[in-house]
């Protein structure tokens, strides 16, 4: 499965799993990124951290740590 630091500049993905553990995972789930949700990745920054993405209307910036722990498709 692949995850949202895979996904390139201007996709959108509809996110399957999260799959980080405690605190992490409720921080994530806290900003609007729980399964069935489409997110629009708008930029990458060059060395790929962090990642910006558009979720449930609003703009977030992810730590590539953080992307990884999130499986789309």
């Amino acid at each position: 499965m692949k995850t949202l630091k895979e996904v390139g500049c201007g996709q959108t993905v509809t996110v399957r799993r999260l799959t980080g553990e405690g605190a992490v995972k409720r921080r994530i789930m806290d900003m609007g990124i729980t399964k069935g949700t489409r997110v629009f990745v708008r930029k990458v920054a060059p060395f790929g951290d962090p990642v910006e993405i558009t979720v449930r209307g609003y703009e977030l910036s992810l730590r590539k740590a953080d992307a990884e722990m999130i499986e789309v498709e």
